[in-house]
């Protein structure tokens, strides 16, 4: 079936079936979904090269990603990120391009990409402070859609993400709550800006209480089990050792748990730990009662949301910045308990 066919049995003209077919916005919901309904009903698949020749898009968005071992996107999260971003590409016609590069190749990937046309956007991934990518794509003039945000520049560009400051600074304050006072935190990348957000909301909330920061309980790291596991052993190794930990990833947090059953310790009775929990879809830490206590985002609908963000500013080039913060639910599991008399 052709997109003739289509709009003839729809009852509609081939623009407006076009257009509910490849996510503008003025198309209205309900046509949307009645477009979207028939095309699955009968098969309609639109022919890539056609659309690109009546629109003059590549209906492609591209993610380029470094592959430096000491790189956020190392971590599984970005699975259930593409997983969520591309529900939202299918469902609007979108495909999906994804180039791994070394970190010094990543400039002249995106340079190649608009000089191609392969893409119509990109979205950027792992900003970090200052982050160079996003003033070269603007440069570039090619539609783009950070998921996070870069510390340092002018936020004059599109972005969605968690308030990490604050979801940070919550946890802190749940844990001087029950008590605790030597309270390490094993971070991410430090350049990275989620990383600076998170220990920034860390220090405010001890300072905040009276109790100045030790730079010793601070360790920042690849967010991977080993550093989870290596860090809080080096820490529990102090003569006077953290009580609870902050940790910015379900990984790492294994790997404290794992410290903490090699030294005999119980963890939410001798030791508390909390976790930044991106409810990952096929990773889950208990049912009713979750083993750790988290502070909790779904990447997922990150993924959807971005993704859609990308869309709407494909199709409407002139409209002002999206900007949307997301706040991190604390969310109480077993692993954190008042602080054990000294």
């Amino acid at each position: 079936m052709n997109l003739k066919e289509l709009s003839a049995k729809l009852n509609l003209s081939q623009t407006t079936v076009s257009r509910a077919l490849n996510g503008y916005p003025e198309v209205k919901e309900e046509t949307r979904r009645r477009v979207l309904d028939a095309a699955e009903r009968y098969n309609y698949l639109p022919n890539a090269r056609a659309k690109g020749l009546a629109t003059g898009r590549s209906h492609a968005i591209g993610h380029v990603i470094p592959i430096s071992s000491k790189h956020e996107m190392v971590n599984p999260i970005f699975g259930d990120f593409i997983a969520g971003a591309g529900e939202t590409y299918s469902k609007c016609g979108y495909e999906m391009l994804i180039s791994v590069v070394e970190d010094e190749q990543a400039e002249e990937a995106y340079r190649s990409l608009k000089r191609r046309g392969v893409v119509d956007g990109v979205i950027v991934h792992g900003p970090r402070q200052d982050d160079p990518r996003i003033p070269l794509l603007q440069d570039l003039d090619l539609p783009f859609v950070v998921h996070g945000r870069a510390s340092g520049l002018a936020p004059d560009y599109s972005w969605l993400d968690v308030n990490n400051r604050r979801s940070f600074q919550r946890a802190t304050e749940f844990l001087l709550d029950l008590g605790h006072r030597r309270i390490a935190l094993l971070n991410g990348l430090e350049a990275m800006d989620f990383a600076a957000r998170r220990r920034a909301g860390y220090e405010l909330a001890l300072t905040e209480r009276g109790i100045n920061p030790d730079p010793g309980f601070e360790i920042s790291g690849e967010m991977t089990e080993a550093m989870g596991y290596r860090g809080a052993l080096e820490l529990l190794d102090r003569p006077m050792p953290p009580t609870a930990f902050l940790v910015s990833s379900m990984i790492s947090a294994l790997g404290v748990r794992r410290a903490l059953e090699e030294r005999g310790l119980r963890m939410g009775a001798d030791v508390s730990v909390i976790t930044h929990d991106d409810a990952l879809s096929y990773f889950t830490t208990g049912a009713d009662v979750p083993l750790f206590t988290s502070t909790r985002s779904s990447v997922r609908d990150a993924g959807r949301q971005v993704a859609q963000m990308l869309i709407d500013r494909i199709s409407m080039p002139d409209a002002p910045p999206q900007q949307v913060l997301l706040e991190a639910e604390l969310m109480v599991g077993r692993s954190t308990g008042p602080a054990p008399a000294d």
